[in-house]
C-alpha cells in the first residue's frame, strides 16, 4: 500500500499450480481426493463454455482500454456512450475522456455487444485501463456465460471482489485476497472502510490518506457530489490556515506565503447563481497561477509597421480562386517569428527544472492560443520552417474548427518553441501575456490600426500593429528582448525578408 506503479510494473509472481482452475484449490500441493473433487466443479464451470463453442461460438469479449494518450498520466471520464448490452458498430465513440486541455473520444475497435462497463462518469484513468468488455459481432447473437473462459470464470468466483457505488475495479481497491488484513503503512491514516459512503475515486482516496485528510469532512465540487483532488487540497489548505500555521512569516497566508482571498457569500448582496468551472478552466488556472508565481516575467512593447504585408495579403484575397485556402496575417507572423528564433536561438530554449542549464531546440513549432467555449487551448503546428504560408493557412483552418469541437490529439498541444497570443480580431491596443513555462517568451499581437507616422519630412498613414513580447527574465535579458522584437517588427514589415 502506498506504493507508486504504471504500467508494465511488476506486481507479484505467481507459480501456477495443476489444479489452480479449481475453486478452493491452494499453491500448495494438495491431496489426490481434494484434485478429483475439484474436478466436477471445474467441468461445471466449462459447461456454458463447452456449450456455446458446440454451437460455433469460440470468442470471448474483449477488453477495451485507454489507448496512448501523450504524456499526460491521467484522463478522466466525463461521458459513457454506451450501456451494457448495447450493440455498436466498429468504430463507434464508446467513452468520452478530457485531459488537462483537451477530450477524446475511444473509439470501438470491432462491431460488437457491451457486456459489461467497467468505468463510470467521474472516473480517473491512464492508459491501459479498461473501459468495457466488448463481445464481437460474431458471438454478439448468443451473449451469456460464454463471456469468459472457464477457468477465468472459476477463479473470479472466488477472487474478484465486489464493486461498490463509489468504488471501480482496479488495483487501488484491490486488496490482498484472503490475508484477512489490510498490510501497515506508514501513510494510512485514513481508514477507507470507515470513509466508504463518500464519492471518490481510488486515487484521490489514496490522495487523502497521504495528506492525512478526512475524506468524510470532504466536500465535493465534481459530478454527483464527487470528491476530486482539487477538493481534498482546498480542504488541507483550509484546515491548515484555520489551524494558525504560518507560511513564509506570513500568518493566514497559503503554501506559497501570499494571504488567501476571503470567501465571500455574495447571495447577501442579491440574486446569484453558481456555475462550476470546466476541467479546461481549472487546469489552464493553475498552469497560469504556477507561471506567475515561479516566472520572472516581464513585457516588452513596441509596433510593428505591417502596411506593406497587408496589403500583399489583400492581393493574394483578390486573386484567390473558389476553394483557395483564406490567407490570415497571423501566418506571416508565425513565418516571422520562426525567422527571429533562428536569429536569436535563446528564445528558442527552456530552462531545466533545476535552473542549472538551457535547452536549446533545433525545431520550430509554434504554438497558437485558441479562445474556445470551452476554455483557451493551444494547438501547436509542427515544423513552421518548413511550410509554406498556404500550408500554414490550410492547417489553421483545420486546427481552429477542431480546437473549437474539442478535437485535439493531446500530442497536438505539446512542444511549442514559442506561444503567440493574437487578440487582433477582438481590440486593444496591449496586453501582458503570460509565458507558456516551460517557454521562456510568449508573443503577443493585439489590433492594428492606421496611425500618422512621420517619415522625416512629413506624416503618412501606416498600419501599425502592437507587439507584446512577455519574457523569462532569468533566461532573456531586457537588450536581448529589445533586439528580438526589432528584428520581428522588421521581419514582419518587409514580407521580402521572409524569403532570405
Amino acid at each position: 500500500v502506498g506504493s507508486s506503479v504504471k504500467t508494465g510494473d511488476v506486481i507479484g509472481r505467481v507459480n501456477v499450480a495443476e489444479a489452480a482452475a479449481a475453486p478452493g484449490a491452494t499453491a500448495d500441493a494438495a491431496p489426490a481426493e481434494n484434485k478429483q473433487s475439484a474436478a466436477p466443479a471445474a467441468e461445471a464451470a466449462a459447461t456454458p463454455a463447452a456449450s456455446t463453442a458446440a454451437a460455433g461460438n469460440s470468442q470471448t469479449p474483449v477488453s477495451v482500454t485507454v489507448p496512448d494518450i501523450g504524456d499526460v498520466s491521467e484522463v478522466e471520464v466525463i461521458e459513457v456512450l454506451v450501456q451494457k448490452g448495447d450493440t455498436v458498430a466498429e468504430e463507434q465513440s464508446l467513452v468520452t475522456v478530457e485531459s488537462d486541455k483537451a477530450s477524446m473520444e475511444i473509439p470501438a475497435p470491432q462491431a460488437g455487444t457491451v457486456t459489461e462497463l467497467n468505468i463510470s462518469v467521474g472516473d480517473t484513468v491512464s492508459k491501459g485501463s479498461p473501459l468495457l468488455q466488448l463481445l464481437p459481432a460474431a458471438d454478439a447473437t448468443n451473449p451469456g456465460p460464454a463471456a469468459a473462459p472457464a477457468e477465468t470464470a472459476a477463479a473470479e468466483a472466488e477472487t474478484k471482489p465486489q464493486p461498490t457505488a463509489d468504488s471501480k475495479p482496479g488495483p487501488a481497491n484491490a486488496s490482498a485476497a484472503g490475508s484477512g488484513s489490510r498490510a501497515a503503512s506508514p501513510t494510512a491514516h485514513i481508514d477507507d472502510d470507515k470513509a466508504g459512503p463518500v464519492h471518490a475515486s481510488p486515487g484521490v482516496r489514496r490522495y487523502a490518506r497521504e495528506h492525512g485528510a478526512d475524506l468524510r469532512l470532504v466536500k465535493g465540487s465534481g459530478r454527483k457530489n464527487r470528491i476530486l483532488k482539487p477538493d481534498v487540497t482546498a480542504f488541507i489548505k483550509g484546515a491548515m490556515e484555520s489551524a494558525g500555521s504560518n507560511y513564509g512569516g506570513n500568518a493566514g497566508a497559503g503554501g506559497s506565503g501570499i494571504p488567501t482571498v476571503p470567501d465571500i457569500d455574495f447571495s447577501k448582496f442579491g440574486e446569484i447563481e453558481r456555475v462550476p468551472l470546466g476541467r479546461i478552466n481549472k487546469i489552464s488556472a493553475s498552469n497560469l497561477h504556477r507561471a506567475w508565481l515561479n516566472v520572472p516575467m516581464v513585457t516588452h512593447h513596441d509596433e510593428a509597421d505591417i502596411t506593406e504585408m497587408e496589403a500583399f495579403r489583400k492581393s493574394l484575397k483578390s486573386e484567390a480562386k473558389e476553394g483557395d485556402p483564406k490567407i490570415t496575417g497571423l501566418a506571416f507572423h508565425m513565418k516571422a517569428l520562426v525567422q527571429s528564433l533562428k536569429a536569436f536561438p535563446k528564445l528558442n530554449s527552456s530552462l531545466t527544472a533545476d535552473g542549472e542549464a538551457l535547452i536549446y531546440k533545433h525545431y520550430f513549432h509554434v504554438g497558437i492560443a485558441v479562445d474556445t467555449p470551452n476554455g483557451l487551448v493551444v494547438p501547436v503546428f509542427k515544423d513552421v520552417d518548413k511550410k509554406s504560408i498556404s500550408e500554414l493557412a490550410v492547417e489553421m483552418a483545420d486546427v481552429s474548427k477542431r480546437a473549437r469541437d474539442k478535437k485535439l490529439k493531446p500530442e497536438e498541444m505539446q512542444g511549442a518553441s514559442m506561444t503567440i497570443s493574437n487578440i487582433g480580431g477582438i481590440g486593444g491596443t496591449a496586453f501582458t501575456p503570460i509565458v507558456n513555462t516551460p517557454e521562456v517568451a510568449i508573443l503577443g499581437l493585439a489590433k492594428a490600426r492606421m496611425q500618422p507616422v512621420w517619415d522625416g519630412s512629413e506624416f503618412v498613414p501606416r498600419l501599425m500593429a502592437p507587439v507584446d513580447l512577455s519574457y523569462d527574465h532569468r533566461v532573456v535579458d531586457g537588450a536581448d528582448a529589445a533586439r528580438f522584437v526589432a528584428f520581428y517588427c522588421q521581419s514582419v514589415g518587409d514580407v521580402r525578408r521572409l524569403l532570405i
